[in-house]
């Protein structure tokens, strides 16, 4: 098999699809998540505490700028995340016990089917 037809396989199988569409959905969502923190939730924060813009705060150190302001925004934006995909993993591990708590449907073991079978053709005899 040559390696074309090897990463063809590969790269079609459900669980690379599943994956691709997660980075994909992912990084939109990580998209959304820090316009939300930049553009809404940093500047009330920042009028909050006085007038503070949180994407101007930097040290200078001799040459060297340290973006302070935005490494708090990225703080803001990981924990944002954190926050929803905890949820998401929660909902779902929700659902997961609750499917897992229904009985199962009462269907008699295979012997059982076969013996009852064999007794209904014993009775058409």
């Amino acid at each position: 098999m040559s390696w074309v037809t090897e990463f063809r396989d590969f790269s079609i199988k459900g669980n690379v699809v599943d994956l691709a569409v997660g980075v994909i959905i992912g990084a939109a969502f990580g998209k959304i998540v820090a316009s939300l923190v930049g553009d809404v939730i940093m500047p009330l924060v920042g009028t909050l505490l006085g007038g503070l813009d949180f994407g101007a705060l930097v040290w200078e150190i001799g040459e060297a700028k340290i973006a302070y302001g935005k490494f708090v925004q990225n703080v803001v934006d990981f924990f944002i995340i954190a926050l929803v995909i905890f949820w998401m993993v929660r909902l779902i591990n929700r659902l997961r016990r609750k499917h897992e708590q229904e009985p199962p449907a009462a269907t008699p073991p295979r012997q059982e089917q076969l013996l009852e079978e064999i007794r209904d053709l014993l009775k058409q005899r």
